[in-house]
């Protein structure tokens, strides 16, 4: 028996293919091979084409069940991760109504801040535990305001995971996981937000139905099946943001245990048994997958939007022939501290650690006699290594000082360099772990299906590659007080 994990990435879809008793990973296959295009007509607007994250999972799973490395018909549970934060949105016969408007797009910033000053900052703490920002509710509230005629076709509201599963199975569900990274829930209540959805003059009926994370969210369209290759009893039976998702896939579950990633956005997430709020909402608390009225295990974020795409920034600067680990390679030949270049990576929209606020990307102190193309790469390493240490000095005033943090082996964490530098500028030691997002969401399909008893069971063979332990910390410490130094000169300036 086989699990099948989707994840539904900002730069691609990627598959994997489980083997529930041995929990090993079959096959795994990504598509497309290169990155997926954003749209952005405007500045800070960031979008794409919920069809096409359709189209890049059948052609990754047909690919992958064209490996031979499996039966497909012996896929018995599908889980979903995706790209948090999104909005999807669909009329009465699940036509797609417009391109998502992505978790990096800015639009609704002023809106999600007026609701903050307006619906109130302390009840937004207590009840959603963020400032609506530019969450989905927030960005669905901008379909509304700037495009009535869109607004007026809206049937059901998604996030993207929701949108595959409703195209495997033509069921729309949701739940309060989903419902709180979107700012929908309350916390206070345990329930439908009525202050959100009644500022914005939302209507309960465009909410899908409301099911636990680990349920059956659907059963996949005997038409669908065919075409894929599946049984036609493959059921869906978990569906999380891919931040949740990432925890849940090194088994970072309970109080205290904290995940990081460093792909196209950088996250450091860390498991509360607390109803945690950022007085300014800089990091932001969720429920986690776990979370349950009874027992709470919230999932505080830590996000930089500027990450993957300020390292694939740096390897277009030097040419796109070159592999990211030909790249790392490069880097790791230029000394700790670049030769005192700096790189601040806040050049995708809005930043929440920031305050929302768009400050860009910089280099600084470029000397022309000095630095190369080497030191470049690794001052934008640096960079952001740097970022995820600003926004963790933020996570420990609200009381979150992890001693270990685990990473999935992937993306910047491949570099010798980003992890040198990550656990040298945090001074947290870093387990990595050869999983990854869609190793997690077929994990989850285990446990939501109930082929699996519990969590001990699903993660029994889990275990970390190897750890890394911080090192050269008082370079570190000296290089990044000059980074903050010049971040702070940039922020004060707006």
């Amino acid at each position: 028996m086989y699990l099948l994990g989707i994840d539904i990435g900002t730069s691609s879809v990627k598959v994997s293919i489980v083997e529930a008793s041995s929990q090993l990973k079959v096959c795994s296959v990504q598509y497309p091979e290169t990155e997926a295009p954003i749209i952005s007509v405007q500045p800070n607007w960031a979008e794409q084409d919920p069809l096409n994250w359709w189209d890049y999972f059948k052609r990754a799973l047909s690919k992958a069940n064209a490996s031979g490395l499996y039966d497909p018909k012996m896929i018995s549970a599908i889980g979903i991760a995706y790209q948090m934060h999104g909005l999807v949105v669909v009329d009465s016969d699940q036509q797609v109504l417009r391109h998502s408007i992505i978790w990096c797009d800015s639009r609704a910033v002023d809106l999600g801040n007026d609701a903050f000053e307006k619906i109130g900052r302390s009840f937004n703490l207590a009840h959603h535990l963020n400032s609506p920002g530019n969450f989905t509710a927030s960005k669905l509230a901008w379909v509304k305001a700037n495009e009535p005629e869109v607004y007026a076709k809206i049937d059901k509201v998604m996030l993207p995971g929701d949108f595959i599963a409703m195209k495997l199975s033509g069921r729309i569900t949701t739940s309060i996981s989903a419902l709180s990274e979107g700012i929908f829930w309350d916390f206070q209540e345990n329930g439908l937000s009525r202050a959100i959805m009644d500022y914005y003059g939302f209507d309960d009926n465009l909410i899908p139905e409301i099911l636990p994370v680990f349920s059956e969210h659907g059963q996949i369209k005997s038409a669908v099946a065919e075409e894929l290759g599946l049984s036609a009893k493959v059921t869906i039976n978990y569906k999380a943001g891919d931040q949740p998702n990432n925890a849940l896939s090194l088994n970072v579950l309970q109080p205290g245990e904290v995940a990081a990633t460093a792909g196209t956005s950088g996250v450091i997430y860390g498991v509360s048994d607390q109803l945690i709020a950022d007085r300014e909402s800089r990091v932001n608390t969720f429920a986690h997958v776990n979370y349950r009225e009874d027992e709470i295990r919230t999932g505080v974020l830590l996000c930089i939007n500027g990450t993957g795409i300020m390292n694939s920034w740096g390897r277009k600067l030097v040419g796109n022939d070159l592999s990211y680990e030909r790249i790392n390679a490069m880097a790791a030949t230029s000394p700790i501290g670049s030769k005192g270049l700096q790189v601040v990576p806040f050049g995708n929209g809005a930043e929440r650690m920031l305050n929302n606020q768009t400050v860009g990307a910089s280099i600084s102190a470029i000397d022309l006699n000095r630095h190369q193309t080497s030191d470049i790469l690794r001052a934008i390493q640096e960079g952001i290594a740097y970022a995820f240490r600003y926004g963790l000095d933020i996570m420990r005033e609200n009381g979150l000082y992890p001693q270990l943090i685990r990473a999935g082996h992937a993306n910047l964490f491949l570099s010798p360099v980003f992890r040198a530098s990550f656990v040298g500028a945090t001074n947290v030691p870093v387990e990595i772990y050869d999983h990854d997002g869609s190793v997690g969401a077929a994990v989850g399909a285990g446990i939501g299906s109930a082929y699996y008893a519990d969590f001990k069971e699903a993660f029994s063979t889990l275990k970390p590659v190897y750890t890394v332990e911080p090192q050269d910390i008082a370079q570190y410490e000296a290089h990044y007080q000059q980074w903050k130094e010049i971040l702070n000169e940039k922020i004060n300036k707006k």
